[in-house]
Formats: structure tokens, C-alpha cells, sequence
């Protein structure tokens, strides 16, 4: 799901496309967002577009001091992931799951942070870029408010932009101007191996696969 005040990749399914969305569902893939934020104020549902809450100062924050706080954040997740991944970490199975990749809560979990980082900084303005699994958007926008109360000032989300949902990019993503049969035939064509490949690396399909169900439709 992505909501009205984000942007970025929106996966559809169309036909057998819609079973195929719940085996990605299945997945439990990585989103990953690029975040803006703003230093200096903080309002009432986290966003710059919010009814102000408070202004504080933000002169005392560096790159450094935000790196540090996003390493705390990024650690604590880790330590998250392994528990609701619920995998003896000292077993060869863990290990070939983390060569892989593939170590990643396979039911309910709150939200994760597998990944952050700046992508650039320049007060009062940050932009950073997140990989999580199981999130919201107002969570990252809460998330970002959080960031602001550890650096004793406060912060309002500017930007919430999904780069990647599972194996979806924006490179994979229809503008509205090519919203048209045509180019929405392909984007499916060019999407089904990648489709294809992860539903049978992660949850072992092959033959039985909705894909090769779809392909036996349109032959």
C-alpha cells in the first residue's frame, strides 16, 4: 500500500496478476524510500504540511551526529530482524539464508529498518534513504519526528518516495502518460522473469507458479 501523500512505485496486478500480489505479499520483501526531512519544527501528524506543533533550533546538528543516531536506529533493527526471523543464527541454514539475503521475518512483525543512511545534509534539510519491510509511511514520517527528539531539536517529513518495492524499481514504473494497453502489456512481459525468479527463490515455486498458469492463458 502506499498512501495519498506518498509517491514513488505503486504495484498493480491485473487478472492472475492479483494472486501474484499476494505471493510477493508472501515474500516479505524490502521497500526501500528516499525520506526528506526538515529540522526546526515539529507539527501534529509529523509532515511539513501538519498543524505546527513547536519551533526549536537545529544549529547544534552535524552529519556526524545524525550518522550516529541512524547507526543506533539500524542496529537496534537488526537485533529486531533476527527475532521475528526466528533462525538459530549459529546453524549452517542461517547462514546460507544470509549469503542469500533471505534472512527476513516470514509472518507478522512490527516494523523493520533493515537499512538507513544520508544521502545528503545540509541544515536545516536532510534527505535520507530507508530499506524496510512491513512499514507504513506515517511510520517513516514518524520515524523522522523521532530523529529530530534524539538530536534535542525536532523534525517534520518533507518527502516520502518509494524507489523500490520488492523486485520493482521506478525504472520498472508507468508515467500516467503511458497508461495505455500497450505499454502496460509490457511492462508486464518485461517484469515476469525477475517475478518469476523470487517467488522461486523464496518460496520454492516452479511448475505450479501463477506464472506459468498466465502464460498457458495467453498462448
Amino acid at each position: 500500500r502506499r498512501d495519498v501523500k506518498a509517491s514513488g512505485v505503486f504495484v498493480l496486478g491485473i487478472g492472475h496478476g492479483n494472486k501474484l500480489l499476494t505471493e510477493l505479499h508472501n515474500c516479505h520483501l524490502t521497500k526501500v524510500y528516499t525520506v526528506g526531512g526538515l529540522f526546526g519544527k515539529a507539527t501534529d501528524d509529523f509532515s511539513d504540511t501538519g498543524n505546527l506543533v513547536e519551533k526549536t533550533t537545529f544549529d547544534h546538528i552535524t552529519r556526524e551526529k545524525l550518522e550516529r543516531i541512524l547507526a543506533v536506529i539500524q542496529g537496534t533493527n537488526q537485533k529486531a530482524l533476527l527475532m521475528y526471523s526466528n533462525i538459530d543464527m549459529k546453524t549452517q541454514e542461517a547462514y546460507e539464508l544470509a549469503v542469500k539475503g533471505l534472512i527476513r521475518p516470514m509472518g507478522k512483525s512490527p516494523p523493520i529498518i533493515t537499512a538507513v543512511r544520508c544521502l545528503w545534509f545540509a541544515l536545516p534539510e536532510f534527505q535520507l534513504e530507508i530499506h524496510c519491510l512491513h512499514e507504513t509511511q506515517q511510520y517513516l514520517r514518524k520515524m523522522v519526528h523521532e530523529i529530530g527528539l534524539e538530536l534535542k531539536s525536532s523534525a517534520v517529513c518533507t518527502q516520502v518516495r518509494r524507489i523500490r518495492d520488492g523486485v520493482f524499481t521506478v525504472d520498472d514504473a508507468l508515467p500516467r502518460t503511458r497508461w495505455n494497453l500497450q505499454s502496460i502489456q509490457e511492462a508486464i512481459w518485461n517484469c515476469q522473469l525477475k517475478v518469476e525468479t523470487e517467488l522461486e527463490k523464496t518460496l520454492g515455486h516452479g511448475e505450479n507458479s501463477p506464472l506459468h498458469q498466465l502464460d498457458g492463458d495467453t498462448a
